[in-house]
């Protein structure tokens, strides 16, 4: 459940900066969700954690299960069983550590009678820069507290304080703050720890961590007769760094020639797709083609538009497929089901 700054950092966390021709980065994140009470919805549970490496989940806790336990292949056959014996050790403490917490926090509250589910959230973690040596430089690192929707309290890695952007946060950033040694090991892991397990991460799934797009271009039926829409799809790529460029004649089109695209969309296997569309006359005898350029896996494919027109049952299927791979990512998802249960019992009364 997080608040506005919370939430964004959340989703580019789990998208990912993604690489570009100067620059290389990874992340690593781990976020917990805690409830106050059980809400009775399928796939919601008192206390989960998830870790992200480049915005792919990579393991998974929840209070159903009790057990960490991985969600990449290549984590289950490169980490030894006394790793996940440990993590789920780890996830349980963390675990009785939220209920003690989210008790502390309604009743300084004031909400120990309320008859609403209040949700603690942490995340933490870490993006790092690939150097010329192939090592990772630590970047930026990022450890912040949300409680009901609203940013409570965060590390300020750089000065070594807690801020408390709300004044029910203060007597915890007052005591964090006061621990000398809890500041030292938050920095520290931010900037050390969480940086070697970053670089072990993207050692151990480097090969699974870049996928090559599918690049095709096609055309559908438009409302108007004379015209039809032209469509260039790349799909199956990660990460999500991608450019998309249609053009006429050699020409690259842009908003002002009718271009429009859906923006960057998931895929059920945690890649991407992205489509962009033009309508045009059938009777254009002009060069249309697709250009798409992903720099992480050194792709630059070129479609031309061959004048065929798909037939509107085969134009029809294609766009239900394409559509059907594009359910949402579940990583944030839990937080946003949980935001919007939370703000609806809130309005109810």
């Amino acid at each position: 459940m997080f608040g506005s700054k919370m939430f964004t950092l959340a989703l580019f966390a789990l998208l990912g900066p993604g690489p570009t021709q100067s620059r290389e980065t990874h992340s690593l994140h781990y976020i917990y969700t805690a409830l106050s009470k059980p809400v009775g919805l399928p796939g919601i549970h008192e206390f989960t954690a998830m870790g992200l490496l480049d915005g792919r989940m990579i393991d998974y806790f929840d209070s159903e299960h009790q057990t960490k336990v991985p969600k990449q292949e290549w984590m289950r056959e490169r980490l030894p069983a006394d790793y996940w014996d440990k993590g789920t050790q780890s996830r349980k403490s963390k675990q009785q550590w939220f209920k003690v917490n989210i008790g502390i926090l309604m009743e300084r509250m004031r909400q120990n009678e309320s008859t609403t589910p209040h949700v603690l959230q942490w995340m933490h973690g870490c993006e790092g820069e690939k150097q010329p040596d192939g090592t990772l430089k630590f970047v930026r690192g990022m450890d912040m507290y949300n409680y009901d929707g609203d940013d409570f309290l965060s590390f300020d890695d750089r000065n070594g304080v807690w801020v408390a952007p709300t004044p029910q946060a203060l007597p915890t950033k007052r005591k964090w703050d006061a621990v000398q040694v809890l500041k030292e090991y938050t920095k520290g892991y931010l900037e050390n720890e969480c940086i070697d397990w970053l670089s072990k991460f993207v050692n151990y799934g480097k090969e699974k961590l870049k996928s090559v797009p599918e690049v095709y271009m096609f055309t559908k039926t438009s409302r108007a007769d004379t015209n039809v829409v032209l469509t260039c799809l790349a799909t199956g790529f990660y990460p999500a760094e991608l450019t998309v460029t249609i053009r006429r004649n050699g020409r690259v089109l842009t908003a002002d020639d009718g271009l429009t695209s859906s923006g960057l969309l998931p895929n059920h296997d945690e890649t991407f797709q992205r489509r962009d569309n033009v309508e045009v006359l059938k009777s254009d005898v002009s060069v249309f083609s697709c250009e798409v350029r992903h720099e992480a896996t050194d792709v630059h494919a070129v479609k031309d538009w061959d004048k065929r027109l798909l037939p509107d049952c085969e134009g029809s299927s294609v766009h239900i497929l394409v559509a059907a791979v594009a359910v949402p990512f579940v990583l944030v998802g839990v937080a946003a089901v949980l935001l919007f249960l939370y703000k609806k019992t809130t309005t109810n009364g």
